[in-house]
């Protein structure tokens, strides 16, 4: 099986949460696990598994991004200070978090139209189900696996897919 591959990341400029423009350049030569978040979805837990793989491979050139998003049931429903807020007062995030965006649809941001193209391990590419979907981007900034909501952050599968970039 051919391995799909995605444009990089590192052309894409967004906005951080606190409103200061960045760019995915910035993260240039790092694993990336890019992941869209909601601060009130049943898989809102996961933001610890998610700080805690911050904390484990931070150091080995890894970095989790997350991208809120209110697509699914409005479950981030919140202004960006309050988005900040809620992560860190329940989770201790300390990883970068962007503005909040679409992930889908016709208003769907550039960075998802390249991430969506990635299939899961059961060949299913296009768009996001649902909150809390992981993309394993790897140090040039293309997809290379791509985790479904149901995913733990801390899984055998997805702690070995880290390992093997890093």
């Amino acid at each position: 099986m051919a391995e799909t591959q995605t444009p990089s990341i590192h052309e894409i400029e967004l906005p951080m949460l606190n409103g200061k423009p960045a760019s995915l350049g910035a993260f240039a030569g790092k694993v990336v696990l890019a992941v869209n978040t909601a601060s009130k979805c049943g898989f809102t837990p996961q933001y610890g598994g998610l700080q805690a793989l911050q904390d484990r491979y931070s150091e080995q050139s890894f970095t989790v991004l997350g991208f809120p998003c209110n697509q699914f049931f409005r479950q981030e429903p919140g202004s960006a200070e309050d988005i900040q807020n809620f992560c860190s007062d329940n989770y201790g995030v300390t990883f970068p978090m962007f503005a909040k965006l679409d992930v889908k649809g016709s208003k769907q941001h550039p960075l998802y139209a390249i991430l969506s193209q990635f299939p899961d391990d059961r060949g299913k590419a296009g768009n996001v189900g649902w909150n809390f979907e992981k993309f394993l981007v790897d140090k040039d900034g293309h997809v290379v696996r791509r985790f479904r909501s149901k995913v733990e952050p801390q899984s055998a599968e997805v702690v070995k897919a880290i390992e093997s970039l890093l």
